[in-house]
């Protein structure tokens, strides 16, 4: 069964540091596009950063600033999502997705993604 777990959300202080963790069981991510999405409270879910099955394509919903970096382990049974100068509006629940695709496919939409984690907390306040 393929499943993906979400960590290390929490509580951050505006200006803080996070590194969420996305373990796949049951499968590795070699043929896997992966994408982190998050969903403010009354708000659709949005796609924050992707990397492709071949890692050589990755895109960020806020590439001009630099906040958000994915990356993944040389097994590559985890991926992560480091978000740095985190503010008030990146409070939301970070969800991991992941589908089969071409070696340098990235998405952010939400449907072309059949397998979900359970999502992680992220708060940012003071």
């Amino acid at each position: 069964q393929l499943r993906l777990l979400e960590s290390g959300g929490g509580l951050v202080q505006p200006g803080g540091s996070l590194r969420l963790s996305c373990a796949a069981s049951g499968f590795t991510l070699h043929y896997y596009a992966v994408t982190w999405f998050r969903q403010a409270p009354g708000k659709e879910r949005e796609g924050v950063s992707c990397i492709s099955p071949s890692g050589s394509k990755t895109n960020y919903i806020d590439h001009e600033t630099g906040r958000f970096t994915i990356s993944r382990d040389e097994a590559k049974t985890t991926a992560y999502l480091q978000i740095d100068n985190l503010k008030p509006e990146d409070t939301g629940i970070y969800y991991c997705a992941a589908t089969t695709a071409g070696p340098n496919y990235c998405s952010a939409y939400v449907a072309s993604f059949p397998y979900w984690g359970q999502g992680t907390q992220v708060t940012v306040s003071s």
